[in-house]
């Protein structure tokens, strides 16, 4: 935690690695490093659909190419505690703070590869939908219950 400075009061704080059950291997690209030489914060949000997604997909519950119903984001936010940079591998945990009937907020901490406190942490809510209409739908069964097991 040495390059996190101590938080002030009624700041956002980074997250220690035990808020998060899943975690997720990110290898950092040459291209990620801005002209600063840390990463960029677009490519933190990247991260963020990344690991959701590929938890989704790996669980079942989610088939981007030929599923009905999709995620559709419709907010994100994201902190920033200490910088990390190519070449660096990081870990994103993922957790669940609220199921609704066709909406989930993920909450996502980004770890330095080993570091026990989040390098950045967000969240951003997607609205499932059907494909062809756009309007959204109840969670399929599949989604919720792989859900469930991220719920804080």
């Amino acid at each position: 935690m040495s390059d996190i400075q101590s938080p002030k009061p009624g700041r956002a704080q980074p997250q220690e690695r035990s808020s998060y059950s899943v975690f997720r291997d990110i290898s950092t690209r040459w291209s990620d490093n801005d002209v600063y030489g840390h990463v960029n914060n677009v490519v933190y949000y990247s991260w963020f659909d990344t690991a959701v997604n590929a938890y989704l997909i790996e669980c079942g519950a989610l088939d981007i190419h030929a599923g009905q119903t999709i995620g559709l984001v419709i907010e994100t936010q994201c902190n920033y505690f200490a910088p990390l940079a190519f070449p660096q591998s990081v870990e994103a945990g993922i957790r669940v703070a609220h199921i609704g009937s066709s909406s989930v907020r993920y909450e996502v901490g980004l770890f330095a590869k080993g570091q026990a406190y989040s390098a950045a942490a967000g969240h951003f809510v997607h609205v499932y939908v059907d494909r062809e209409s756009r309007r959204p739908v109840s969670l399929p069964e599949s989604l919720r219950q792989a859900l469930l097991s991220l719920k804080i």
